[in-house]
């Protein structure tokens, strides 16, 4: 139970997959207070256990760990909810950004390498590579994904399989671990601590200065988290690409006319927060297999040089022929041509089947939108969009990508597989009637590779941006016209990083708060 009133060098706003990072690596020098608005990831086996990665997205209880939205793309998404963030929900992939990347962004590559081994040594572990993974190593290679790279955690062009943070057991290890870092004397963490807004001084300052948090139980008691006094005290908000921007807004840092409509006090026009919201398009084909495959997430990237990420998993489940079978009765009154009859009758002989899953991601992406808030309450869902395929190069690159996806399926190592040697066209047209989202969809005898990115496009969970380096933060994270506050986490990207950007986000909390520990020394705090 946290008392009335706290107060601590640094106040971290959500322990995801940034923040647990961040607040571990500052204890080496101040005290710290982490706020998460979820609970632990230990002890629920939906998290921890490698199976139950469908279970903890499909649980949409108040106290999931995952929250659902739907961006007014019409496309289902959801948030973390849990110590850990993202890290306790995904699929486990691991591997870090290119180097053109990272020199990009401005960051210093030996610390940022640095700060990778310091993640790799706690969480990341080597797949073992069973036989579908292995199918599709060596589908990539033989449809011309080269070179072949074996393991490597590094971001190159070709074929790998990379990193997970799932152990040799099956069990998860999320970013919650790298609090084990920590100095426990200096950290308290405190679980079902929904920020409400950032408290600031104006009065006698030339700019707003955050000096505060208030924040709520899951009781719904109030509390208050002050800074200790001196100016390398801060609070930082590591509360993910939806929260952060929201809890900008929800503290009187926005557009204007985003405040005044939920009549909220303005402490700083801020316009950029918000913007440049982007979700690297998903799409997938499933394969239903003639012989069993194991239990995989994602392990093997193709690194395309077109700008597509092509990845695969597997597993013997229900959900996607009941899915098939009880989707909307207008889908199937027009798409059941012999084709699909063909796939679904081939499979409801059983309740379980195994399946192999290849999808890709676009790079970037280069299409963006906006976030707004709905109401005044932080535990609700903003409003996002983000504009899948609206710039064209987007689009082209999901072609390409489906079409290395479909080279892939024809391959040698993937026919084995195949039940029996389903055709191409039967497995785009069983996708076609999925409801995998809420978009309407255009119905054609047949199908282009456009039109099926368009109709069956979902996310990947790699949405970033909202508070963007250099339209709403500076290049040290610090909050543009606001002193003592910083965001860290991924709402500051402007594309994601490489095939997965999980590694790459815990590896910006140490390397942020290893950045921070050095101006707290140079300012003679210690």
């Amino acid at each position: 139970m946290a008392p009335p009133i706290v107060y601590y060098d640094y106040i971290i706003i959500g322990g995801g997959t940034s923040g647990c990072a961040l607040a571990a690596t500052l204890t080496g020098a101040a005290n710290v207070l982490l706020l998460e608005r979820g609970d632990l990831p230990y002890g629920n086996p939906d998290i921890t256990n490698l199976r139950g990665f469908v279970s903890s997205l499909s649980n949409t209880s108040p106290s999931s760990p995952s929250q659902l939205f739907v961006s007014t793309d019409g496309v289902i998404n959801h948030r973390p909810r849990v110590l850990g963030g993202g890290s306790a929900l995904n699929a486990g992939f691991y591997t870090r950004a290119s180097i053109a990347y990272v020199n990009r962004v401005g960051w210093d590559q030996k610390l940022v390498n640095e700060s990778y081994e310091w993640v790799e040594n706690k969480v990341a572990f080597e797949p073992p590579m069973m036989q579908w993974q292995s199918a599709v190593k060596d589908g990539l290679v033989e449809a011309g994904v080269l070179p072949y790279n074996g393991f490597t955690y590094d971001h190159v062009p070709g074929t790998k399989w990379g990193g997970t943070i799932f152990d040799k057991g099956g069990h998860r290890h999320t970013a919650a671990d790298l609090l084990e870092y920590a100095d426990p004397t200096r950290i308290v963490v405190y679980l079902n601590a929904t920020v409400n807004h950032i408290l600031f001084k104006l009065q006698g300052q030339s700019r707003p200065r955050a000096y505060g948090v208030l924040f709520r139980d899951a009781k719904g008691n109030k509390h208050i988290a002050y800074l200790n006094r001196g100016s390398s005290s801060e609070i930082i908000l590591s509360a993910g690409a939806l929260g952060s921007p929201q809890l900008l807004m929800l503290s009187g840092v926005g557009p204007s006319e985003q405040l005044k409509a939920h009549n909220i006090g303005e402490v700083l026009d801020q316009p950029m927060v918000g913007q440049g919201m982007a979700d690297n398009p998903m799409n997938a084909l499933v394969i239903p297999s003639s012989r069993p495959v194991e239990v995989s997430l994602i392990e093997v990237v193709g690194i395309t040089p077109f700008g597509s990420f092509v990845e695969a998993a597997s597993d013997s489940v229900e959900a996607f022929i009941s899915d098939a079978l009880t989707a909307p009765k207008v889908f199937l009154d027009q798409r059941i041509p012999e084709a699909i009859a063909k796939v679904l009758n081939a499979f409801t002989n059983s309740t379980i089947f195994p399946v192999g899953i290849i999808l890709e991601k676009i790079m970037g992406p280069l299409s963006s939108g906006h976030l707004e808030l709905q109401t005044n309450d932080p535990k609700d869902n903003p409003k996002v969009t983000f504009n899948y395929f609206q710039d064209p190069q987007d689009l082209q690159r999901c072609v390409q990508g489906m079409e290395t996806i479909i080279k892939v399926i024809e391959s040698e190592p993937l026919s084995k597989f195949r039940y029996p040697l389903v055709p191409v066209q039967d497995l785009i047209n069983l996708m076609l009637i999925l409801p995998v989202n809420f978009r309407p969809r255009h119905v054609e005898a047949t199908y282009s590779l456009e039109q099926f990115c368009i109709d069956t496009v979902m996310t990947i969970w790699h949405y970033h941006g909202g508070c963007q380096v250099g339209k709403v933060i500076d290049q040290d994270y610090r909050v543009l016209g606001v002193d003592a506050l910083r965001v860290i986490d991924g709402s500051t990207f402007y594309d994601s990083p490489g095939a997965n950007p999980q590694a790459t986000v815990m590896m910006l909390g140490r390397y942020m708060g290893q950045k921070i520990l050095g101006e707290r020394f140079t300012d003679g705090k210690n």
